[in-house]
């Protein structure tokens, strides 16, 4: 293990609070979609997606309207999501924009992910899905806390196949193009198959996390579920396929939706369900250039690679019986940041003093007991801050549509819009506020001269 990394945690066990017994001690469960968008379920206002089990767990729990995520794209969101930290402070940027099939670095070995964190206080730490942090040996998920992993090292399009669309010409250059190795399937750290069946993805995933759970209800344990869908290439089982009004992709997210289902009622059987926080988002927001094969933000503006709202707002949904709030719309900020403190504080752990965190305890917002907990949102593409949120005003320092040629455009007066009255980013009352725009300039040359960012990482490949 990395030394900074043994020193960090040796820095957690010293300081944890006694807080809950050994026996009492909460489980946690991350659902992380990949590529869902803010308007694809029925409780975020889809109108043929039908997601019953999410329903309930929204009505059981929190729905949040307003929760974000720390980048953009795949990779820098989800080591956002695990360390707590902007991508920024630990090199999670660069031109790839997201670790690559032949990328030499990944999740830096000195972060402290949730799972290391959590193991100081004896949880059994599980990975069931997509890792995209790194696929060499030394930073695969059982290097970075994970007692257990069944999933694929990046995105379920880096393999040979790009799409299940090969009608359109678009994607059969590209798919022709493809010089990726095949997709590997690990369990723990042994490939155990190259270009899995992704029909049978999502069973196969819900069975270990149903299995996980099952094996661990004795102890406390930490599961992190991060699904390789809806992003494409689309597979659905036999059981779903062809069922959505939706489409190819409806049927994804229906099977999705099943999988939170049969994973819920797990916990419910084994009386688990009263000890567990469970929360579902995604990593980020839809990936409109694949058109009716990617999501949709609903009433929220651009999507996945950008950083308008619909690229990093995401549908969110906290549950936790006789503890998250139930039945319950919380319109707050929150982010992905939050989860890491936030667990941390529920497992009476206390996170390494030897570095910066950007995330916030939103404990109190999840059961109630507080509001306002954090009132900025950083909107960062790759090391450059674009944006910022402060309270109901968000700020446009630079602009560019997600997956654009055209170069990225810099305001000289930033676009001004308030999401509370505006959540599409229509409306650009700058030359009505100019008070907020100087205060958001503040913010953001603050935010630049704290945050020095670290050396890109995404770029560096093997044999180079």
């Amino acid at each position: 293990m990395h030394l900074k990394k043994i020193l960090a945690i040796a820095l957690v066990l010293a300081s944890h609070s006694i807080g809950w017994s050994q026996s009492k001690l909460p489980n946690f469960i991350i659902i992380l979609a990949d590529d869902l968008g803010y308007g694809d379920l029925g409780s975020f206002g889809h109108p043929t997606i039908r997601t019953p089990n999410l329903d309930k767990l929204a009505i059981e729990g929190t729905r949040f309207t307003q929760f974000y995520v720390a980048a953009n794209v795949c990779s820098p969101s989800r080591a956002g999501l695990l360390t707590g930290r902007l991508p920024v402070r630990n090199g999670m940027y660069g031109k790839n924009v997201v670790f690559r099939t032949n990328s030499a670095n990944g999740l830096p070995l000195d972060e402290v992910t949730i799972a290391e964190a959590l193991k100081t206080r004896g949880y059994h730490t599980g990975i069931i899905g997509k890792w995209h942090l790194g696929h060499l040996p030394q930073y695969i998920p059982t290097k970075q806390g994970f007692d257990y992993w069944f999933g694929t090292p990046y995105s379920n399009d880096m393999g040979k196949v790009f799409t299940t669309d090969t009608t359109r010409e678009d994607i059969k250059r590209l798919t022709a193009s493809i010089k990726n190795p095949p997709l590997p399937l690990f369990k723990n750290d042994q490939v155990i198959e190259e270009e899995p069946d992704q029909t049978l993805l999502t069973k196969r995933y819900t069975s270990e996390a149903v299995n996980f759970i099952k094996e661990n209800k004795d102890k406390p344990f930490f599961l992190y579920y991060p699904s390789n869908f809806p992003h494409t290439p689309l597979y659905a089982s036999s059981d779903f396929k062809g069922k959505s009004k939706r489409g190819l992709y409806g049927d994804v997210v229906e099977e999705l939706d099943w999988s939170v289902g049969k994973i819920i009622s797990t916990l419910k059987e084994l009386k688990l369900d009263k000890n567990t926080f469970v929360i579902f988002l995604s990593d980020n927001g839809p990936w409109l250039i694949q058109k009716d094969h990617g999501g949709s933000a609903g009433l929220l503006f651009e999507g996945k690679g950008s950083t308008y709202e619909g690229g990093m707002r995401v549908p969110a949904i906290a549950w936790w019986p006789g503890k998250v709030k139930a039945n319950a719309i919380s319109t707050e900020l929150a982010t992905s940041l939050d989860l890491f403190p936030t667990i941390l504080q529920w497992a009476g752990v206390q996170a390494p003093t030897d570095r910066p965190y950007d995330g916030v305890n939103i404990s109190g917002l999840l059961t109630g007991e507080s509001k306002n907990v954090r009132n900025i949102i950083y909107y960062y593409e790759s090391n450059n801050l674009y944006a910022i949120r402060k309270g109901s005003w968000k700020a446009h320092f630079t602009t560019h549509p997600s997956y654009s040629p055209v170069a990225p455009e810099k305001h000289e007066t930033p676009l001004l819009y308030n999401l509370d009255n505006d959540p599409s980013e229509k409306y650009d009352v700058s030359k009505l506020h100019p008070d907020i725009v100087e205060d958001l300039k503040k913010e953001y040359e603050k935010q630049i001269a704290t945050v020095v960012p670290a050396p890109p990482l995404f770029d560096a490949v093997v044999g180079k």
